[in-house]
């Protein structure tokens, strides 16, 4: 498990700090309270690479690894974790679930224009009553000759509204089936494929978050990923991938309200010295440091598995569950060491508070996790 950056990550990671410091943070509070995403910021973070960053150069990728996209989703979300989870959720299930499933014609087809940043992915699973219980979905696709008729609606899809080409599962089988489920790549402005309501949301507010709706919407067969009713073992396997980069995207969060708790803390004075002397902030920092070390950890074990084409069911349901929660638990002792500044929308540490919340909901609940983790640990 490399436990260390080498020298050409660490010059990775400082191109990304750059580019965060002079492209996101001076705008980050405007995004966030405008609800506003920048699309065109994306297609500068395709030029440094980021947009396709597991794809292989082959399609227009930067062709790295986990540790390399760990490292990337952590330096974005350090700054502002709306483009954190915009770009995790563009590479790791849109992009992904094509690069997994794919066949090389549709990879040659979406995937230069994804990694580069031209394209936008978005990835549609959830439905307003089917969240964690995917296979009672209601979107249903119909084949009819050479085509697929889809018909439903997806609820809770980053990037509904911008997004260029959403991978959607729909039900093709029986209601329940495991196998009755199949994966499609829809492509913006295919009659019947529409944006829905816009999501207005606690964090994560420059991340888009919208419904999109199928209505009479006529697919080719051509754009079916993999084989028909095997979309829900795919998603399932896409997640495996996906809980990685939210652990990464929390990690990021939980470091970047920790730096600015311990900034504050050294140069706030109370008493006649700086509020990091007294013990009862010093350890609050102590505490959060050691649970986001450990959260690390776990995280880098499911790259290691992942880089390996281990299985990482178990770990990377871990390395989410844990780090999400650390986030949540870090974030707030940040408000409390800045009190009422932390409490403002002067410091960081409020939007890192309210942003930190949806790693513990996207992409499977924190008790969708233990859930996981358990049926691992009793199947074994």
């Amino acid at each position: 498990m490399q436990l260390s950056l080498t020298s050409d990550q660490r010059l990775m990671r400082d191109s990304i700090r750059d580019f965060a410091q002079r492209e996101i943070l001076p705008h980050r509070l405007q995004w966030d309270e405008k609800q506003h995403f920048p699309r065109e910021l994306f297609s500068a973070m395709g030029e440094l690479g980021l947009m396709g960053v597991l794809v292989p150069e082959q399609y227009g990728g930067a062709g790295l690894g986990y540790y390399e996209y760990k490292m990337a989703i952590e330096e974005l979300a350090k700054v502002c974790g709306s483009i954190g989870l915009s770009m995790a959720a563009h590479n790791s299930l849109c992009t992904g679930h094509i690069l997994q499933f794919g066949n090389e014609e549709q990879k040659q087809r979406w995937l230069p224009k994804l990694a580069s940043g031209e394209w936008i992915g978005a990835w549609g699973l959830t439905e307003a009553n089917t969240g964690s219980d995917a296979m009672r979905m209601r979107c249903v696709a119909e084949r009819n000759g050479d085509e697929w008729i889809l018909n439903g609606t997806k609820n809770w899809i980053t990037h509904g509204l911008s997004g260029d080409v959403t991978v959607v599962l729909a039900r093709t089988g029986e209601l329940l089936d495991s196998r009755g489920i199949t994966a499609f790549v829809v492509e913006r402005g295919t009659p019947g494929f529409s944006g829905g309501k816009k999501e207005n949301k606690l964090g994560m507010r420059s991340s888009e978050t919208a419904e999109i709706i199928f209505d009479q919407c006529r697919v080719p067969a051509s754009h079916v990923l993999g084989e028909v009713g095997q979309g829900f073992i795919q998603a399932m396997k896409v997640l495996d991938g996906g809980r990685i980069s939210i652990a990464s995207l929390a990690l990021g969060m939980a470091k970047g309200a920790m730096e600015t708790a311990v900034q504050y803390a050294k140069e706030r004075e109370q008493f006649g010295q700086p509020i990091a002397k007294f013990q009862a902030i010093a350890f609050k920092l102590a505490d959060m440091a050691t649970a986001i070390e450990a959260s690390d950890l776990l995280t880098l074990q499911a790259c290691e598995l992942k880089s390996q084409g281990m299985p990482v069911t178990k770990e990377s349901a871990m390395a989410k569950y844990e780090a999400s929660e650390v986030c949540v638990r870090v974030a707030t002792e940040a408000i409390q060491i800045l009190g009422g500044y932390g409490y403002t929308k002067d410091f960081p540490a409020e939007k890192f508070y309210r942003d930190s919340k949806l790693c513990t909901i996207g992409e499977g609940t924190s008790e969708i996790q233990k859930l996981v983790i358990s049926r691992e640990l009793l199947s074994s």
